[in-house]
């Protein structure tokens, strides 16, 4: 198939692309950097060079490559993972997601694409009991950012389930590990982890769902072939309290253990959302990514690390 992404130099597009290629599709990626279009070239893909901002030239791309699939990967994420950092990107992330996305899935509609793709997130389920699966309501009423999050994520899929003539398919991903992530041995939070200031907030009791960015892109592959259209989530088969992954993560880096905070302090140090994601996050199940697109994750990398070194 001919498959144009959009969002193709992120830590998932990378990958993404080497995938769809082994697979045997034929891609275009979409870049507004002719720098990046001549890497591109170099490696021998078709790309088309548009501001995903300017509506107009997104469509001349899209209508010119003709896909028959079209993946959006569109975000604006900082490198380092701070309140601060997070804070000051939030503006443009939600922009390139909601205006970008929406001139990407206009082009898409334009050109008669049958089949669209877009990213979406899997850890903002409403907080409870069990596993969150694709029918749980979204966290509205969390702390602040993260509820906004939570309605940016459900006007996208909105829109994109409810786009006529086409099968919309919303893919949640879990909390990304592996090149070019925060949580890579030399990303941002592993910097955090050595210096002891990613801490656990309360009882870390908090539940995360993790997701490797090679396998991302294997369901996103697979999701392209057999996909129906809805929602998937997509994470590993262990989802895992903070206390947990982060103690494992300390071990596997060398580093101190991580520090202990009251709730009290984490809200003055990093706010409510640093307490939600610390003690109120909820898990996902993969069951339905498994049953319908053989989605078959590995376990997360540093937890196998400390157990064999542990079982040493």
């Amino acid at each position: 198939m001919r498959i144009f992404v959009a969002g193709a130099t992120g830590a998932i597009g990378r990958p993404l692309i080497a995938q769809l290629l082994a697979k045997g599709h034929d891609v275009v990626a979409l870049t507004r950097s002719l720098e990046k279009a001549r890497t591109f070239a170099a490696m021998g893909i078709e790309f088309a060079i548009a501001n995903v901002f300017d509506a107009d030239a997104v469509k001349t791309a899209v209508v010119k490559a003709q896909p028959d699939v079209v993946i959006e990967q569109l975000t604006a994420l900082p490198k380092t993972y701070s309140r601060e950092s997070m804070g000051a990107t939030a503006e443009l992330n939600a922009r390139i997601r909601l205006e970008g996305g929406a001139n990407v899935l206009k082009a898409a509609q334009a050109a008669g694409v049958r089949r669209y793709l877009r990213q979406s997130i899997a850890f903002w389920a409403v907080p409870g009991d069990g596993l969150a699966n694709e029918e749980t309501p979204l966290a509205f009423d969390a702390s602040p950012a993260v509820s906004a999050d939570a309605r940016v994520v459900a006007e996208l899929e909105r829109r994109l389930l409810e786009t006529p003539n086409m099968e919309g398919i919303a893919l949640r991903y879990g909390f990304l590990y592996g090149s070019g992530t925060w949580f890579h041995p030399d990303g941002d939070v592993a910097k955090q982890v050595r210096q002891q200031q990613f801490p656990i907030v309360g009882n870390g009791e908090g539940v995360w769902s993790w997701v490797h960015i090679e396998d991302v892109a294997a369901a996103t592959v697979a999701a392209v072939d057999r996909g129906r259209a809805g929602i998937y989530l997509i994470a590993d088969d262990r989802p895992l309290e903070v206390r947990e992954w982060l103690s494992a993560l300390a071990r596997s880096l060398k580093a101190p253990p991580p520090p202990q905070v009251s709730i009290e302090d984490a809200l003055q140090i990093g706010g409510a959302d640093a307490v939600y994601y610390g003690t109120q996050m909820r898990g996902v199940s993969n069951a339905k990514a498994k049953r319908e697109l053989n989605f078959q994750p590995r376990p997360l990398e540093w937890m196998v690390e400390t157990a064999a070194t542990l079982a040493s």
